[in-house]
């Protein structure tokens, strides 16, 4: 497939960075409200959230972050720690928000992780590798700052769910299907492997010390 149409290209791109970024930080601000961190607090980790598999993997390919040319990723994260803070209440009792706000960011940062690689000329293989990085170093870094194992080391399915959504990017892209439907079905799979993997517990197996 060839992106005939530059432009939808990089409006999308913006689009699911922008989403991303801000499903991210509510979850990153979440959790860091449940370690009681102050205002400051929650921001520093709904930030690194936000933007951590995003830097990592554009410094991987060799280009300036993607927050770093564009003030409205620092705007959103603010705008998801008023909201955090206005919604409070709200958000305690719905104790499974931050799961779903953490499932939408690895979908959509995945999806963003895939089209950037894909844009710059790297192969599809690399392309699914960066669109996992993209989804998932976020939520690593959240956990490492709040002193949680990271969710990618449980036997939880989440970067499957994120291989499995480059994959169907790929069979998509290799039947030349227009980039939009192909970027929400592929959102769609991967919110969907979350949430049925997490209701039904479907886990990966567990490694055992004697191995």
């Amino acid at each position: 497939m060839t992106y005939n149409d530059p432009q939808l290209l990089q409006t999308l791109q913006v689009v699911i960075e922008t989403l991303g970024t801000f499903a991210f930080a509510i979850s990153g601000i979440r959790h860091a409200a449940a370690k009681k961190f102050d205002w400051f607090g929650g921001y520093v980790c709904g930030f690194a959230v936000a933007i951590g598999g995003g830097t990592i993997r554009d410094v991987m390919l060799g280009v300036s972050p993607f927050w770093t040319t564009d003030i409205r990723y620092l705007f959103f994260t603010t705008l998801a720690l008023a909201l955090a803070i206005i919604s409070r209440k709200l958000l305690k009792k719905l104790d499974n928000a931050w799961f779903v706000f953490d499932t939408l960011g690895l979908a959509f940062f995945t999806i963003a992780g895939l089209q950037k690689t894909l844009s710059l000329g790297h192969p599809f293989w690399l392309a699914i590798v960066m669109g996992c990085i993209t989804g998932v170093a976020g939520g690593i870094i959240r956990d490492i700052l709040l002193n949680n194992v990271p969710v990618i080391f449980h036997k939880e399915i989440y970067a499957i769910a994120s291989v499995a959504g480059g994959l169907l990017y790929w069979g998509m892209w290799y039947l030349d299907i227009n980039i939009t439907i192909t970027a929400i079905a592929t959102f769609l799979l991967i919110c969907i492997i979350r949430f049925v993997a997490v209701y039904y517990h479907v886990t990966l197996p567990a490694l055992h010390d004697e191995l």
